[in-house]
């Protein structure tokens, strides 16, 4: 069982792995871990930071109602996105991609309610007014192996939230991490990266609608080998709202670091994937939910 003796302490990552192609994101003794700060958000710690908002920034108006209502449930960072990748190419007629214009509304957002700012950034040449525009910076799923858009982004030294590629492996997902963090170590700095599990695709789902399944065994699988936070998105995993909550609530008692979900005014008439938003209603509802799981595991939602 030679091979096996190698495989430390997952199937797929050896002790060569830990020592030697992730150095900077392995941990180095069984109590390392790294607090990540981002808009004086501290993600590694007993907050469990909750990340909300739309999908997509349709307009001004929609995402100020949506930062004031988040943060009046107790969300400490608003989410969505301006530079928003679909599956195929088409656009319904209620969609447009809103690029610098969301940006924009983004921070009139911000300034309305002081919530710092997660959003994603898609290519090299946007990079630049992406991060001038946001706390954080966001790597979507699709792009979790753009190793040139990795390298880049991590030159910025701002924190980075690196989606789970629905297809990778815990070893894939630490090795473009590694990415980040080398550019990282190589400004002076620790690595300013949280993970973020999405869902990965699985032959069996539970509607047809759904593509992926919440991987919750990977909190706890990427916690023994990382000191880097783990965060977790159940609304893109489960891709139906009703359960959301569940999923939440699972990912606390998992050991989550901090959680990101879709919040919409309206989610019914949303521009994209209207089935996983929760409306603001349902946000707080949530957010009463995730307080005492949070108290029994020894962490709050509470900033």
């Amino acid at each position: 069982m030679q091979g096996v003796d190698n495989k430390f302490p997952g199937k797929d990552l050896s002790r060569d792995d830990i020592e030697h192609k992730i150095p900077l994101v392995a941990k180095n003794s069984p109590d390392h871990r790294t607090t990540v700060t981002a808009g004086g958000v501290a993600f590694g710690g007993a907050l469990v930071p909750v990340l909300a908002g739309p999908n997509t920034v349709e307009n001004e108006a929609l995402i100020v109602k949506t930062a004031i209502g988040v943060k009046k449930a107790g969300a400490h960072m608003l989410r969505g996105g301006a530079f928003k990748p679909l599956t195929f190419p088409y656009r319904s007629p209620k969609f447009f991609e809103p690029r610098e214009d969301g940006l924009k509304w983004l921070q009139v957002a911000k300034q309305e309610t002081g919530l710092p700012i997660v959003t994603e950034v898609m290519e090299i040449s946007k990079i630049e007014v992406v991060a001038a525009n946001c706390d954080m910076l966001q790597i979507g799923t699709r792009n979790m192996q753009n190793y040139p858009l990795l390298t880049e982004v991590g030159k910025t030294g701002m924190p980075v939230m690196l989606k789970r590629g629905y297809g990778a492996s815990l070893r894939d997902w630490l090795m473009a991490a590694e990415y980040i963090a080398l550019e990282h170590d190589r400004l002076g700095q620790e690595p300013q990266i949280v993970l973020c599990e999405r869902g990965v695709v699985a032959n069996h789902t539970h509607r047809e609608t759904s593509r992926f399944l919440l991987d919750l065994q990977v909190i706890p699988a990427a916690q023994e080998v990382t000191h880097l936070p783990v965060m977790s998105d159940p609304s893109h995993a489960t891709f139906w709202q009703p359960w959301v909550k569940s999923m939440m609530l699972a990912s606390i008692a998992a050991g989550a670091d901090a959680l990101m979900l879709e919040v919409h005014p309206d989610p019914k008439n949303a521009a994209v994937d209207p089935l996983q938003c929760s409306s603001l209603e349902q946000f707080d509802d949530i957010m009463r939910a995730c307080r005492p799981v949070a108290q029994a595991v020894g962490r709050t939602v509470d900033a």
